[in-house]
């Protein structure tokens, strides 16, 4: 299974972290600064992991 990634993919992945970063920030609201990085690590793994599924889709 090969992967490319290619740079339309990758600004992909940072438009939909920042995107589910921001959309857990306002619907959690957290209070500390470790569930604000613990969010922003879980908005990027599930932006990497949507572009991956898409890349899977298309080959």
């Amino acid at each position: 299974m090969n992967i490319h990634l290619h740079n339309a993919d990758v600004v992909m992945i940072i438009a939909l972290a920042l995107l589910g970063a921001l959309l857990l920030a306002v619907r959690f609201k957290p209070a500390t600064w470790k569930g604000l990085v613990l969010e922003a690590i879980a908005a990027n793994l599930a932006a990497i992991t949507a572009v991956i599924a898409f890349e899977m889709l298309l080959a």
